[in-house]
C-alpha cells in the first residue's frame, strides 16, 4: 500500500488463530482492499492485502472466496493442492471469475445450498442472484417495497442463511421512497424473515450482519455499537459494546469476530446513540477487529488498523487455513500462475 498503515494486535491474537486453526479475510471499501490475516513466523500475524475497487460483501465456499466489488462479483479459487505451500503460504487465492453486475451497492453475500451466490442488492432493495445475460435476477424483496427501483429505499444490507437458504435480512428502515431509510437511523431498523415476510425484530438502530450461531440469531446494532442476539420474543439482547461502527460478523468456535469502523463525518453517522455510548466510556472510535467470547461477553482479543484504512465492511473465517495469500490483477505473478484440471471428455 502506498500510504501508511499501522497494524497492532493484542499479544495473544496470533496464538488464538493458530489454536483455532483458522485465518480471517476482511474487506474495506473505503481503501478498496481485501485483507487476509493468518499465522506467520515466530508467533506473529501474517497480513496480506490485494486491491479490489470498493470491496464489501465476502463469503467462503469450500476452497473459494467470493467478493462483492464496485461493479463485479469475483470468485477467487485456491490454486494450491492439499498439503502444498507457496512461499510459506498454504492458500493461494487466484481471481478466476468475475461477473459484471454494474454498481448495485452489493452488501452481504452468501452461497446457498445449490452453490448459487445470493446477495443483498442494496440499490434495488432486494435479494438477488446472478443472471447469465443480465445484471441480476431478483429473488425477494421486503413486503413494504412496492417495486424494484434503483433508489436504496430501505438500506437492505444484511443476510443470514439457515440450512443453506436465505432466512433473515436486516434493513435500516421500512421506507418505500428513495433514500428514505436515512430518516429512520436511530430506531427504525428491522430484521425480517425472508421465508414468511414477517418482521421478527424492530426498533433497532442501523442493524447489520445477521448471522445464525449456536441456535441464536446474532447481529450488530451499528447505531448503538452493540453486538447482540435476538431472544425468543425478537428483542435485541446486547452482549458486548464495540468501540466503533460495527459491521461484519463471523464466528470461530465460541468467539465472535466483529469488524469496526471509524464513523465518517457525514449525516449518515451523526446523531446516533453510538456517539453517546463512546463518550460515556471515554473511548474514541477505532477501525479493526474485536474477538468477543460469546460465553462471557468479554473482549478476548483485538486488532487495530490506523492510517489509510478507517472503515471495514465484512469479515469471514477461513477454516483450516494457516497463512493465506492472493494474487493481484496487476501483478506479473498472475501471468505465470497456471494450473491444469483433470482431463475432460472430448465429447459431452
Amino acid at each position: 500500500m502506498g500510504e501508511r498503515l499501522e497494524v497492532l494486535s493484542s499479544r495473544h491474537f496470533p496464538g488464538l488463530l493458530a489454536e483455532l486453526g483458522v485465518s480471517l479475510a476482511f474487506t474495506t471499501y473505503q481503501a478498496g482492499k481485501l485483507f487476509l490475516l493468518g499465522s506467520g513466523e515466530h508467533g506473529r500475524l501474517s497480513l496480506f492485502e490485494r486491491t479490489f475497487a470498493r470491496c464489501m460483501g465476502l463469503c467462503v465456499d469450500g476452497d473459494s472466496l467470493w467478493l462483492a466489488t464496485l461493479y463485479q462479483l469475483w470468485r477467487l479459487d485456491n490454486a494450491l493442492p492439499a498439503g502444498q505451500t507457496h512461499d510459506g503460504y498454504d492458500r493461494l487465492y487466484v481471481p478466476r471469475v468475475a461477473h459484471t453486475t454494474g454498481d448495485l451497492d452489493v452488501h452481504d453475500l452468501a452461497i446457498d445450498r445449490a452453490g448459487r451466490p445470493v446477495f443483498v442488492n442494496t440499490l434495488f432493495s432486494c435479494l438477488a442472484t446472478l443472471a447469465p445475460r443480465a445484471s441480476f435476477a431478483p429473488l425477494w424483496r421486503p413486503p413494504f417495497i412496492s417495486r424494484l427501483a434503483a433508489e436504496d429505499r430501505c438500506h437492505l444490507n444484511g443476510l443470514a442463511l439457515q440450512d443453506g437458504s436465505p432466512a433473515f435480512v436486516t434493513a435500516v428502515g421500512r421506507s418505500d421512497v428513495a433514500d428514505g431509510w436515512r430518516d429512520h437511523r436511530r430506531g427504525g431498523g428491522v430484521v425480517l424473515d425472508v421465508r414468511t415476510d414477517a418482521v421478527v425484530a424492530e426498533g433497532l438502530s442501523m442493524p447489520h450482519s445477521p448471522r445464525l450461531h449456536a441456535g441464536a440469531l446474532w447481529l450488530l446494532e451499528a447505531g448503538t455499537g452493540f453486538l447482540g442476539k435476538l431472544d425468543a420474543a425478537g428483542k435485541f439482547e446486547p452482549v458486548c459494546f464495540c468501540p466503533g461502527y460495527a459491521r461484519g460478523l463471523c464466528f470461530a468456535g465460541p468467539y465472535a469476530i466483529v469488524g469496526l469502523s471509524k464513523p465518517r463525518g457525514s449525516r449518515t453517522f451523526a446523531g446516533l446513540e453510538l456517539e453517546t455510548n463512546l463518550a460515556a466510556r471515554n473511548a474514541e472510535p477505532r477501525c479493526g477487529l474485536l474477538v468477543v467470547d460469546t460465553r462471557t461477553g468479554e473482549v478476548a482479543h483485538w486488532l487495530r488498523l490506523d492510517g489509510v484504512v478507517e472503515e471495514l465492511y465484512d469479515v469471514a473465517v477461513l477454516p483450516a487455513v494457516r497463512r493465506p495469500m492472493a494474487l493481484g490483477l496487476m501483478t506479473e505473478e498472475i501471468h505465470r500462475t497456471i494450473t491444469i484440471a483433470d482431463p475432460a471428455p472430448l465429447r459431452p
